[in-house]
């Protein structure tokens, strides 16, 4: 109970501040880790949780020239606290979103997609017919993967944790494109030669994982091939045979979003690419928000109990 529902006075409008009504925002793994203490990033307490989320321009300051009212916009970096429903920022802390796509697509949009299209696009030059695997293909980032992969030509083996619905979820990842789907038991079964009659070896594991699923992902990665861990859901390490380093010469590599952010910071072309991407992904068709269940601000705590208990396969979106 480090959560309290509070109503503050909306501060005055600086010449370069922007005045956002909240619309949508979720309740993410990182916020949760970053109310427990345990996350790189500290907002200075009392904070504003969320990281993640779209609002809508209401007014802006005389000096700013990139966004006017009515204009969406979601945050440029973490930390923004979008649990909320309005809030004034400087206009270098948003980013400006087209507000023809869905509401749900663009309060989703900063973080999870992003660090799927990065991964995929920054660690191994993939061409159609690759193959990639990754674990928790069900999460956020696991489904954006799956569908920004798709889109690109590149083959996804999809690894999961057994549960109660598997068929259920197997076949959800399925309709959003995932061309395996397997469970970390069966990664160690001879039935895996199977699948790669038909698609190559991956060249590149995601990881968010850690622990026994990350080493038995790694058996199936081709020689030279990289894995990136971009979470540690089992908070447990990444173990490594000594083998796969010197016969299979495999690279080991780390992501995290908001250290991209930070190195770009300058590189507005880069910012603005990837958005027009995922935007253009979005607008086809091709990369749908996760399944989400929408609560009112008021049920708050009831939406992050929702999130953290096991085996979620919806993400909690506050609507403000």
């Amino acid at each position: 109970s480090l959560f309290r529902l509070k109503d503050l006075e909306v501060p005055k409008l600086g010449d370069c501040d922007v005045h956002v009504k909240m619309l949508a925002a979720p309740i993410n793994p990182a916020d949760i880790n970053m109310i427990q203490g345990t996350y790189p990033l500290l907002s200075p307490l009392p904070a504003v949780g969320g990281n993640e989320g779209v609002g809508e321009v209401l007014e802006v300051g005389r000096r700013v020239a990139a966004l006017k009212p009515g204009d969406w916009v979601i945050p440029a970096n973490a930390g923004l606290g979008t649990w909320r429903t309005q809030g004034v920022f400087p206009e270098e802390m948003l980013l400006k979103v087209p507000s023809d796509i869905p509401v749900l697509c663009a309060a989703t949009l900063s973080v999870n997609p992003c660090t799927a299209f990065r991964v995929l696009a920054d660690f191994e030059s993939l061409a159609p017919g690759d193959s990639i695997i990754q674990n928790a293909a069900n999460s956020g980032v696991g489904q954006a993967v799956i569908q920004i992969a798709r889109a690109s030509g590149i083959k996804t083996i999809n690894v999961v944790r057994d549960r109660p619905d598997l068929p259920k979820l197997v076949e959800r990842l399925m309709a959003l494109g995932a061309d395996h789907v397997v469970t970390e038991e069966m990664l160690r079964k001879p039935e895996m030669k199977d699948i790669f009659k038909s698609i190559p070896r991956p060249r590149l594991a995601l990881n968010c994982v850690g622990g026994k699923s990350t080493t038995e992902m790694l058996r199936h990665l081709q020689p030279k091939g990289t894995m990136v861990t971009y979470g540690g859901m089992a908070k447990q390490p990444v173990m490594v045979p000594v083998s796969a380093f010197i016969f299979r010469d495999v690279r080991l590599r780390g992501f995290w979003m908001t250290q991209w952010r930070k190195d770009h910071a300058e590189d507005q072309e880069s910012v603005a690419a990837m958005m027009d991407a995922l935007c253009q992904l979005i607008r086809r068709g091709q990369l749908t928000a996760p399944a989400c269940t929408e609560l009112p601000l008021q049920d708050y705590r009831a939406a992050l109990e929702a999130s953290m208990k096991p085996f979620v396969s919806s993400k909690q979106i506050l609507l403000l």
